[in-house]
């Protein structure tokens, strides 16, 4: 399951390099901790059910775990429709969405624009600050990678989508899985520093960019130093031995111990979001509401302080 040229651009680098920084921080008194609706997906596939048959059973259980946001996942302004009178009913509140995109093809870039721009009209309606967005690859699984070219499309369209979402008082973030990491992670690199601050913030997942590093504390630490202050969201995982782990827990492959403690001397407050998510070897002691209430309880004693 996935969900997964253009002038006169500002470039971040040239703004680094000048000593500005774009506050990019999101007060999280403001935006409470919020969960991506993947990791119930697949709690859901693995119990043998299907997660958004039944809105009103789902939100419901959802809702049991005290978690006062959901992250949700939009294809289209419909799926958004739907679901709001549910979110009302369990006073579920939904500071981001997650809507996916393509961004390397002229033609398919104008069309993602036109739906996210009708998406976020509705989702701010209901309190929405964030979209987040990860342009899809070339094909999910597979190995070929964007050539300059269409990397170059991505990045104008990107920004223009950015500029369009700030006019509007919505903040646009970029989200990676592990092949933006590829080829020196050409595609990560390329898209955060052609884009201005201003118009593309930065959502983190951290264990995308520790798997895609080929398991690299490092290469997460150096990511939070290179484009901290563009971070106004995290995705929080966690794993153990290289497996995702039932629920979030500070100790286990990544140090989010320091992590959390480095943030705090940055000074950025991003929005949180859980999303610890099962995989096939993933251990199973734990139920889908179990193990989410004992997310929501790490995750506050690690990040709030």
């Amino acid at each position: 399951m996935k969900r997964r040229d253009f002038v006169g651009l500002v470039p971040s680098a040239a703004l680094l390099l000048s000593g500005k920084t774009v506050d990019s921080s999101v007060n999280s008194s403001a935006l409470p901790i919020s969960c991506n609706v993947y990791n119930w997906i697949t709690f859901y596939e693995q119990s043998g059910k299907k997660w958004g048959e039944n809105w009103d059973e789902c939100l419901g259980e959802f809702s049991s775990t005290k978690i006062p946001a959901i992250e949700l996942s939009l294809t289209n302004v419909n799926e958004l429709n739907e679901l709001i009178p549910y979110l009302e009913k369990y006073q579920i509140k939904l500071p981001s969405i997650y809507v996916g995109s393509i961004m390397h093809e002229e033609d398919e870039a104008r069309k993602s624009i036109a739906a996210i721009l009708e998406i976020a009209e509705k989702a701010k309606t209901v309190g929405t600050k964030i979209i987040v967005t990860n342009p899809n690859p070339i094909q999910w699984g597979g190995t070929l990678l964007k050539n300059d070219k269409q990397l170059l499309c991505q990045s104008a369209h990107l920004d223009k989508l950015g500029k369009l979402l700030r006019g509007v008082g919505l903040k646009l973030a970029y989200h990676t899985h592990d092949v933006e990491l590829r080829a020196g992670a050409r595609e990560f690199h390329h898209t955060l520093q052609n884009t201005s601050p201003e118009n593309l913030f930065f959502c983190m997942d951290v264990h995308w960019i520790y798997r895609g590093s080929d398991n690299s504390q490092c290469a997460v630490f150096d990511v939070l130093k290179m484009y901290g202050k563009r971070i106004i969201e995290f995705h929080l995982r966690q794993s153990e031995n290289g497996i995702w782990m039932e629920s979030f827990h500070p100790a286990g492959d990544i140090d989010y111990v320091r992590l959390a403690e480095e943030v705090k001397k940055m000074g950025i407050n991003p929005h949180l979001v859980i999303e610890q998510c099962l995989e096939e070897k993933t251990p199973r002691h734990q139920n889908v509401v179990e193990a989410h209430k004992i997310d929501l309880m790490e995750v506050k004693k690690l990040f709030v302080r």
